[in-house]
């Protein structure tokens, strides 16, 4: 199975966090903001909760738009998250894997800028 991920998709809450933090903290970009909330989350310890995370916005890009030039140092940090977390949860793709981190993310960013 390869590892990688080629296009993401926000969840409509996703959108509406991320539009909220964009007003909080003067960041125009979507793709900085989540970069950031992916970070926040693949530094807990701990494994994010499954829940099914719909694809239902408008807000789409392609992993390199996501992660820039630092493409390969994302993908190999998820992959060793992967590797270490997967037995908590059965059954999720590394797709949904970074969907679940990505959305812990932005909960996390969004309540630290509100406090």
């Amino acid at each position: 199975m390869e590892l990688t991920i080629d296009t993401i998709r926000l969840s409509e809450k996703q959108k509406q966090q991320l539009t909220t933090l964009k007003r909080k903290t003067g960041i125009e970009n979507w793709n900085v903001l989540c970069r950031w909330a992916l970070c926040m989350s693949l530094a807990e310890e701990t494994t994010p909760a499954y829940e099914d995370i719909p694809s239902n916005s408008n807000v789409e890009m392609s992993w390199k738009v996501f992660a820039g030039e630092y493409s390969e140092v994302y993908l190999a940090l998820l992959r060793e998250t992967y590797q270490k977390q997967k037995t908590h949860l059965v059954g999720v793709s590394f797709t949904d894997f970074f969907k679940l981190h990505l959305n812990r993310g932005v909960s996390f960013s969004l309540k630290q800028e509100l406090n």
